[in-house]
């Protein structure tokens, strides 16, 4: 079925098209153009033409298709990484045109385990349950459940799975009134929320956002007086042949409408709210009487390296289609 509305052309693809399933959970576009499908009853690829299914009938990739539940990924050597519910990951080599498959094995200690989960898990609990823990020296001398400390159980870890792993940064808020709420976006973007009243709705929604469109700060006057001087600069450099022989108080004014649309769009009050671009967050926030204190908001990899991947724009587009 063909829709035409507007300058959009949209296709409906079905199981009656070549799909495993109607019940789709996840889609990812690789390096090559070819977008993969995960659906409830098996993984596809579709070139713009043909689906084409990775079946276990034929016994070529046993157990793919004996989940209910995927989750597509593409890293920078160009395999695709496929996380089931309960059957391991799998690995397809699009050169070799080959899977491989990788579960847990009680018996091979670098087999695919939860160890690293379990560690983030473990630090996580103590670090809620402890007092005082500000700085990450403080962390990795932190004792866990069983007597070893952070440190020593990070060692332990990458001696068992042989990569390395440090403990960056973390973020610990203690309210006493009001609530928070938090957000993941898988395993590649995390944010919590501090409202002046307990809200679940409106806290996930705003982490949503944050997520999203990468606030800077709640409010205007938490942007640092030299973020705006400089934004001032790069607005007069920009536009130096523009603002020539004009008077003053009218550059003053053209000045003044470039930080507050800077203001706007790195402030988290100031931001159009992303499921109704008709009013700011911070109108969202007052319609329901509520007040945003504070958030955070972790993504995988951020201030390591340039990514390719655009985690944020991936969020924007959950958040639209729901």
């Amino acid at each position: 079925m063909n829709l035409l509305l507007g300058q959009y052309n949209f296709n409906h693809y079905t199981d009656d098209k070549g799909l495993p399933s109607n019940s789709v959970s996840s889609l990812l576009k690789d390096k090559d153009g070819f977008i993969w499908v995960a659906t409830q009853k098996g993984i596809c690829r579709f070139d713009g033409h043909d689906f084409l299914l990775f079946d276990t009938e034929s016994n070529e990739f046993p157990d793919l298709n004996q989940s209910d539940e995927f989750h597509l990924f593409q890293d920078k050597e160009g395999i695709v990484w496929i996380a089931t519910k309960d059957q391991g990951l799998y690995a397809f080599d699009q050169r070799k045109k080959s899977f491989r498959h990788f579960k847990h094995d009680e018996l091979d200690q670098k087999s695919l385990s939860d160890d690293f989960v379990n560690f983030v898990n473990s630090v996580s609990v103590a670090l809620l349950n402890a007092e005082n823990i500000e700085t990450e020296e403080q962390l990795l001398a932190m004792p866990l459940e069983g007597g070893v400390t952070v440190d020593e159980m990070r060692r332990g870890l990458i001696s068992k799975l042989g990569e390395n792993i440090t403990v960056r940064r973390f973020e610990k808020f203690k309210t006493t009134e009001g609530g928070t709420a938090a957000y993941l976006h898988g395993n590649k973007i995390g944010v919590i929320v501090e409202l002046a009243m307990a809200d679940q709705e409106l806290g996930k929604d705003v982490a949503m956002h944050i997520a999203a469109s990468k606030p800077v700060c709640v409010s205007e006057d938490q942007v640092p007086a030299e973020t705006i001087e400089k934004e001032k600069e790069i607005f007069l450099a920009q536009q130096e042949d523009k603002i020539k022989g004009k008077p003053v108080d009218i550059v003053e004014k053209m000045i003044a409408g470039r930080v507050s649309k800077f203001l706007g769009e790195v402030t988290l009050l100031g931001q159009p709210f992303i499921k109704d671009d008709k009013k700011t967050v911070g109108q969202l926030a007052k319609e329901k009487g509520n007040i945003i204190i504070r958030f955070s908001r972790f993504e995988v990899g951020e201030g390591i390296e340039k990514k390719e991947e655009n985690f944020a724009e991936e969020v924007m587009a959950q958040v639209r289609g729901n």
